[in-house]
């Protein structure tokens, strides 16, 4: 296949798209994610590797984390910030190392505005974020000039520092988009009231930033076009908002979804796939520039069918390209099934991030850490036996291989994956599958002799056969010590996602981690998985893709199907039910189980189970909770059998995963120290 021929599988996507003075080699936009690698100089040669890596991959065009334009704009003092030539040589890094690999990059331009965490936050007026302590100042007319003209100051030190142009973030409930919608903007002066004052800000900013970029420099502006919060703007408003910014000189519309404080959910992985690209298919119909559809979109025949049937000219990801920097590449050699799919956990990337840690990625710890985690060949090649096809031994068993290491991975279960197998099942965590797609093609590729259906012993492992054991053996429930425990409505949630044993209409969960919410999830569902069907997810969670209502919410409440089970989630902990779930995830599951009107119980004393069902005290009050069945997901303990007798015959061991902690199901840990060992070992 030549340059100039399409590529047979993805034509659409991989095809080049010209903006008149410069051409982009393909319709992939890496889109904006904030590493943590943005806020200090001393990490942006670990910036530049990241980014040289995924422009290595073939993205066409890449755009950075969110850089304030001056100190009022910071997401906290001293982040990521460029308003002055003295900053510049740590950004050349970055756009040297893009332009070596063959790559362009554009600069995010963030200001935060009433999200700021410090006291000089400002916006249009001085209304509170729900998620943030501080209020902001409104700023006065002369203060509006001066935000706009950091804009565009902003925008010249880009162009000086090599950047191929920059990306104007005016969604997601940060500063410009406080101004456009009435929600935060209550000016009476030319900047708030009438769509047109309140479109001022992201006009001028445009038009003021082209005039110091010059026409030959791309302006991306990501408009807000589904605000998913009341006060939000309608339908009307955000055609009149993408119209104007492409007269003030947009290149490219950029497709945002959702405010932070929203309280429904936009990208974690119970949300369908391009769930939200009705919006970018009715905005195309109304602007001349190129348009770009993002949110959940993680595979490039999802990617193909969205530019082929003309919903957008472009695709924005930036998660996908966390899990696998070849994503393009792989894509155009046919090699899909080799991608290291994006199952959007939020738990190494985003929960990181607004937890001020480096981001990374789940099934990728590589991600951002490029110049620290490396596969390089070994020159001691071992011969290595890997008990347990989990994601630990999957990851290190691949790794090890790729090295050049001859590595046996056993597991006595007929199908690699582990707990991956459970975790599938449940709704919303369909995306699961790929990564056990992707591992057993990866198996294949490095050579790793799989024997499934195998109970080891430590004595085979022990034989002239092997240097050295990882055990990867993985966890088991934790044993409940509670009168009438043997009782027969008890189950474990393994006999219900494993075993599919069967469950009654009302079920009692004996704890509240992870595991918990999981197994409610699963029981209080019957039939299509929302995720699986927009529609009913659109229902469950009381959104209008007909657009009748401001924002695509207001006056709309969430419709959820009735509940397959009565559930009762109970806790020991006097503390709110999952309060320890992922930061950016949490939320999500616990306003799932209120729509599907689970009962939330903490502080529970379990006494007994009998036949009249489960006996608990909850705040010293006695009560019998008349259920079918009891689940217990009360923890895990790690199984080490094998670990003793292989010691004793003097054979290397390692413990990875659960089998090293066992104190909650921790995918994230499990493959980064599993690939980390396989690294050095």
């Amino acid at each position: 296949m030549t340059a100039t021929q399409p590529n047979p599988t993805y034509p659409h996507l991989l095809e080049p798209l010209d903006l008149g003075f410069t051409t982009l080699k393909n319709r992939v936009l890496m889109g904006s994610m904030h590493t943590g690698l943005e806020d200090k100089a001393r990490d942006f040669d670990a910036l530049a590797a990241y980014f040289a890596e995924r422009a290595r991959g073939g993205v066409a065009l890449m755009v950075t984390g969110g850089f304030s334009p001056n100190m009022e704009g910071w997401f906290y003092p001293m982040s990521s910030k460029l308003s002055s030539r003295r900053e510049l040589a740590r950004h050349r890094k970055v756009t040297d190392a893009v332009h070596a690999e063959g790559g362009k990059i554009c600069l995010q331009i963030l200001h935060a505005g009433r999200y700021s965490y410090h006291p000089m936050s400002v916006s249009a007026s001085s209304v509170k974020s729900p998620i943030n302590p501080f209020r902001p100042r409104a700023l006065s007319g002369w203060g509006i000039l001066r935000q706009i003209r950091a804009y565009a100051r902003c925008a010249r030190l880009a162009r000086e520092a090599g950047y191929d142009g920059i990306e104007i973030m005016g969604s997601e409930g940060y500063f410009i988009n406080q101004f456009t919608t009435q929600r935060v903007n209550q000016r009476t002066d030319q900047w708030g009231g009438s769509m047109e004052n309140r479109a001022r800000l992201p006009v001028e900013i445009v038009r003021q930033c082209r005039e110091a970029v010059g026409e030959d420099f791309i302006i991306i502006y990501r408009l807000s076009m589904l605000d998913l919060v009341e006060g939000g703007n309608t339908w009307e408003e955000v055609v009149y908002q993408g119209k104007a910014v492409e007269a003030a000189g947009a290149t490219l519309l950029n497709t945002g979804i959702g405010w932070h404080e929203a309280r429904i959910p936009t990208i974690v992985t119970s949300v369908p796939r391009a769930a939200f690209a009705f919006v970018t298919e009715r905005m195309r119909k109304e602007v001349k520039i190129p348009v770009i559809a993002t949110n959940r979109i993680n595979d490039p025949q999802v990617a193909e069918d969205l530019i082929s049937g003309g919903t957008c000219d472009m695709v924005s990801m930036a998660r996908p390209l966390l899990a696998d920097s070849e994503f393009v590449v792989k894509a155009a050699a046919n090699r899909a099934d080799e991608i290291n799919t994006c199952i959007a956990c939020n738990q190494a990337c985003l929960d990181h991030t607004f937890q001020l840690k480096r981001a990374s990625c789940l099934v990728n710890p590589r991600a951002c850490h490029e110049l620290e985690l490396n596969y390089e060949p070994t020159s001691e090649k071992k011969r290595i036996a890997v008990v347990g096809a989990g994601p630990a031994g999957l990851a290190f068993a691949t790794v090890a291989a790729e090295r050049g290491h001859t590595v046996t991975l056993f597991d006595a279960a007929d199908r690699i994956g582990g707990q991956f197998n459970m975790a599938k099942r449940v709704p919303g965590k369909e995306e699961f599958e790929n990564t056990l797609r992707y591992f057993g093609r990866k198996l294949e590729l490095a050579g790793v002799e799989l024997r499934l259906g195998t109970h080891i012993g430590s004595a085979d492992l022990t034989s002239d056969e092997f240097d050295e054991v990882i055990l990867c053996t993985g966890v088991k429930p934790r044993d409940l010590k509670l009168e009438g425990i043997d009782h027969p409505k008890v189950l474990s949630y393994i006999d219900v996602l494993r075993h599919d044993a069967p469950v009654g209409k009302k079920v009692a969960v004996i704890g509240a981690g992870g595991i918990g919410f999981d197994i409610s999830e699963f029981l209080v569902h019957e039939g299509e998985s929302p995720t699986l069907n927009r529609d009913l997810w659109m229902r469950e969670w009381g959104v209008d893709p007909e657009f009748k209502t401001g924002g695509g919410v207001e006056g709309i409440s969430a419709q959820p199907e009735p509940p397959a089970r009565e559930i009762f989630l109970l806790q020991r902990k006097d503390e709110p039910l999952g309060k320890r779930l992922g930061k950016t995830s949490g939320w999500v599951h616990r306003t799932a189980l209120k729509h599907k009107h689970v009962h939330m119980i903490p502080a529970v004393q379990y006494q007994r189970i009998s036949d009249e069902g489960l006996h608990i005290t909850v705040n010293d009050e006695p009560r019998v909770l008349d259920v079918d069945h009891i689940v217990i997901c009360a923890g895990q303990e790690p199984l080490r059998e094998l670990q003793a007798g292989l010691e004793e015959k003097g054979m290397p061991v390692h413990l990875v995963g659960g089998a090293d902690v066992a104190s909650e199901l921790d995918a994230k840990r499990a493959i980064n120290q599993a690939s980390r060992l396989a690294a050095v070992i």
